[in-house]
C-alpha cells in the first residue's frame, strides 16, 4: 500500500482532530490541547510508520483473520516511547523523574521497596507539589516476597466538626466551590502517618535516611521544566489569593515562575526536617499540627487538634480477584476502584477478548458494558467503618455470568435502568445526571525490588494543589478531599461521580475513592505493578493496561500508550481519548445507541511488568505515561 493510501485510510490523524469543521463531532470540556494537535501534525508521517512498532504489530499478532490491526484508531506521535526501561535489581516508576531517581538510589543503597516508597512519597511532595504531598492522603498495596499482600488506607478523614450538609445553603443547594477551594474543603491529612506505618512494618531504613533526599531537594531546589510550569499555571490565580501559597508558588514580585528557574521550598524543608526527627509526633501532636489548625481557624476551616491527635491509618486485606490465571490484589472500600476493576474483569473474562481484537467493535462494546455495570454497582459503597459494603455479590463469577446473559450488543444498555446488585433492568427509568468536568489529578508510583517486594501507591491532594492553600509557615499544600464525599446526596461531584447516602459526610469518615493501586501475580510470583491518577477514570485506565498486557501481549509501555475508553454509568456518554477507536467503530457504536464524547488525554499510568531473561533470571520492565512527559522509569 502506498504511503498516501495509508494517510487517507488514517485520515483520523489529519482531519478528525484538526479540522473540526469537517467533522462535527462533539468535543467535550477537555478540548484537544494545542500541544497534542501540534505533535500529531509535526510527526504524522513518522507516526504512521512508528505505529507498527508501538501498537500495530502487537495488535496484528492477535487480530482475527481479516481484522484490521489498526482498528483501534489513531496513531501516536513519533516521540512517544514504545519500549520499556529494563533492569535486574529493581524498578521505580513515577510521574516525577527526580523522585523516581530518589527511589532507585534507596534500592541501590540496600533498601527495599517499602523504603523506596516512603522516600519517593516525601520526594514527590517537593518535586510534584500539584499532587505529591504530606498534606493529603492515599492508598498503598504491598506484596511481600512470600506472596502475602496488604492494603494500607492513609486517606484523609472528615474533621470532627464536619456535617452532612456543610456545603449546602439554606435551600439545600450545593454552594459552588465550597468543598473544593479554601480551608473548609480540607480533610485531616494521612500521608505522614501512612508512610511511618509502612516504614515501621515493612521497611529497613531509618526515617531520617528516607526523608533526607526530599529535604535536600526542598532546600537546594531543582530546575523547573515546562511540565512544572504548566502544572503551576493551573492554579496561579488561586495562589495569589493565599499569602502563604503566593510566597511559594509566585516570585517575590508576584510574577509566575519560568522554565529554567531554580525552585526552592525552605519552609517545607524545615517541616520535613522536623518530621525526620520526630515522626508522627511532630506532624500530629506538635508544632506542625498546631500551625495547620491555626491557619484553618483563621481562614474559616474546621480542623481541630483532636482531629490530628486521633488520626490513624488502617492496614486492611486487599481485594483479591482473578483473571485468566492471574491473581489481582487491589484496593477494597473505602476505594470503589478495586471493586469496579474486579467486576469489569469478571464480566469480560467470559469473552475471548484476544480473539475479538484490540479496540474493535465487539471488544469495545463488551468493555463499555462491563464498565457501565461496575460503575453502577459501586455507587452505594462507602467507608467500611460506617457502611456495610455487600461487595461479594459484585465479585461473584455467577453474577458476572448473569450480567453477560443480559447483553445482546444490538443496542446500548440504558444506564438509568441499572440497579446496584440487580441483574434485571428496572422498569422505572430515572433521569440521568449532567456530566461534570474531570481532570488528571492525583499521582501514582510503582516500585519493585530485587527480592520481588512490590509496592503500588496512589496518593493525592484531590484537585491539582488541593484546596490551593498553604498551612502557615509549614510549606504544606493542603488537600480538598472533602469534595470526594457526597456533598449533596444524589448529585455529582467534580469527577461526575454521583454521591449516595453511603458516602455522605460524617465526622471521622473516609470519603469513597476511585484510586486503584494494584499488584498482579501469577504462580505466586509478582507479575505487574500498576496504577494511575484520573479520578473516576482510574479503574478503567488500570483495566486498559492490564488487558493490554494479558489479553493482547503488549509490553508495559505499549499497554500504557493505548488510547483510552471510559464509561461510568452516569454521565451516559462513552468518553474517548482523541485517538481511541477507528472512525468505522465510532460510527457503529453511535448507531447502536452509544453517545460519544471526545477528550484530549487522561491519566498518568505508571507500571512495571516482571519477566525473565534467556537464562531464567528475573528482569523488571518499567513503563511511564507519555501523557505526562516529566515522569521516569528508573531501574537498579
Amino acid at each position: 500500500m502506498l504511503l498516501i493510501d495509508i494517510l487517507i485510510k488514517n485520515r483520523l490523524v489529519f482531519l478528525k482532530y484538526i479540522d473540526f469543521n469537517l467533522y462535527q463531532e462533539r468535543i467535550a470540556v477537555e478540548k484537544i490541547s494545542p500541544k497534542i494537535k501540534r505533535r500529531v501534525v509535526q510527526s504524522a508521517f513518522g507516526a504512521l510508520l512508528l505505529s507498527s512498532s508501538c501498537f500495530s504489530v502487537a495488535a496484528y499478532a492477535q487480530a482475527g483473520k481479516g481484522m484490521d490491526a489498526l482498528a483501534f484508531g489513531g496513531v501516536p506521535a513519533a516521540d512517544i516511547p514504545t519500549q520499556p526501561v529494563a533492569a535486574y535489581n529493581g524498578m521505580v516508576v513515577s510521574a516525577s523523574d527526580l523522585a523516581a531517581k530518589v527511589g532507585a538510589q534507596v534500592l541501590k543503597d540496600g533498601g527495599n521497596a517499602a523504603d523506596a516508597a516512603v522516600a519517593v512519597a516525601y520526594a514527590m511532595a517537593v518535586t510534584y507539589p500539584a499532587a505529591g504531598n504530606i498534606g493529603g492522603g492515599g492508598f498503598l498495596t504491598i506484596r511481600l516476597p512470600n506472596g502475602q499482600a496488604y492494603f494500607v488506607d492513609f486517606r484523609e478523614k472528615a474533621p470532627s466538626a464536619a456535617t452532612e450538609t456543610m456545603y449546602q445553603d439554606k435551600d439545600g443547594k450545593v454552594i459552588p466551590n465550597a468543598s473544593v477551594l479554601g480551608w473548609k474543603a480540607v480533610g485531616v491529612p494521612g500521608t505522614v502517618a501512612g508512610m511511618e506505618l509502612v516504614r515501621e512494618k515493612w521497611g529497613s531504613k531509618s526515617r531520617a535516611d528516607l526523608i533526607s533526599p526530599a529535604i535536600k531537594l526542598a532546600k537546594d531546589g531543582y530546575v523547573l521544566t515546562k511540565e512544572d510550569i504548566e502544572l503551576f499555571s493551573t492554579s496561579t490565580a488561586d495562589f495569589a489569593k493565599d499569602p502563604e501559597a503566593a510566597k511559594i508558588f509566585l516570585k517575590e514580585d508576584g510574577s509566575a515562575w519560568k522554565v529554567g528557574d531554580v525552585f526552592r521550598q525552605e519552609d517545607l524543608a524545615r517541616t520535613l526536617t522536623l518530621i525526620a526527627k520526630k515522626g508522627n509526633d511532630a506532624f500530629y501532636k506538635g508544632k506542625i499540627a498546631q500551625q495547620i489548625v491555626a491557619a484553618s481557624v483563621k481562614h474559616g476551616g474546621i480542623l481541630q487538634m483532636k482531629d490530628f491527635e486521633t488520626y490513624q491509618p488502617r492496614i486492611m486485606q486487599p481485594l483479591t480477584c482473578s483473571y485468566r490465571g492471574y491473581t489481582i490484589d487491589t484496593a477494597p472500600p473505602p476505594s470503589g476502584g478495586g471493586v469496579a476493576l474486579c467486576e469489569m474483569l469478571n464480566i469480560i473474562g467470559g469473552y475471548d477478548m484476544r480473539k475479538l481484537g484490540l479496540q474493535t467493535l465487539p471488544s469495545a462494546q463488551r468493555e463499555i458494558e462491563a464498565m457501565r455495570r461496575a460503575y453502577s454497582d459501586r455507587r452505594d459503597l462507602g467507608d467500611p467503618a460506617f457502611v456495610q459494603n455487600n461487595i461479594e455479590r459484585f465479585l461473584n463469577s455467577q453474577y458476572a455470568a448473569d450480567v453477560r446473559k443480559t447483553l445482546n450488543f444490538k443496542h446500548a444498555v440504558d444506564s438509568a435502568a441499572l440497579v446496584p446488585g440487580q441483574v434485571a433492568l428496572a422498569k422505572t427509568i430515572k433521569p440521568s445526571v449532567k456530566q461534570t468536568h474531570e481532570k488528571n489529578e492525583t499521582t501514582h508510583f510503582s516500585i519493585i525490588d530485587k527480592d520481588g517486594m512490590a509496592v503500588s501507591m496512589t496518593y493525592t491532594l484531590n484537585g491539582w494543589f488541593g484546596a490551593r492553600v498553604v498551612a502557615g509557615a509549614t510549606g504544606i499544600v493542603m488537600n480538598d478531599e472533602m469534595d470526594d464525599f457526597a456533598t449533596a446526596v444524589g448529585k455529582a461531584n467534580m469527577y461526575g461521580i454521583v454521591g449516595s447516602k453511603a458516602n455522605a459526610i460524617a465526622p471521622g469518615k473516609t470519603p469513597l475513592s476511585s484510586m486503584t493501586p494494584t499488584i498482579i501475580s501469577k504462580d505466586n510470583q509478582p507479575f505487574m505493578v500498576i496504577g494511575s491518577p484520573g479520578g473516576s477514570r482510574i479503574p478503567t485506565i488500570v483495566l486498559s493496561v492490564l488487558t493490554g498486557v494479558i489479553d493482547y501481549d503488549l509490553n508495559i509501555q505499549q499497554a500504557i500508550n493505548l488510547p483510552r475508553i471510559h464509561q461510568q454509568w452516569e454521565p451516559v456518554p462513552v468518553q474517548l481519548e482523541f485517538n481511541a477507536l477507528s472512525p468505522k467503530v465510532r460510527e457503529a457504536l453511535k448507531k447502536k445507541g452509544y453517545p460519544l464524547d471526545l477528550y484530549s488525554t487522561w491519566g498518568i499510568a505508571e507500571g512495571i511488568v516482571v519477566g525473565k531473561d534467556k537464562d531464567g533470571k528475573r528482569i523488571y520492565y518499567g513503563g511511564t505515561d507519555y501523557r505526562h512527559p516529566g515522569g521516569g522509569a528508573v531501574g537498579e
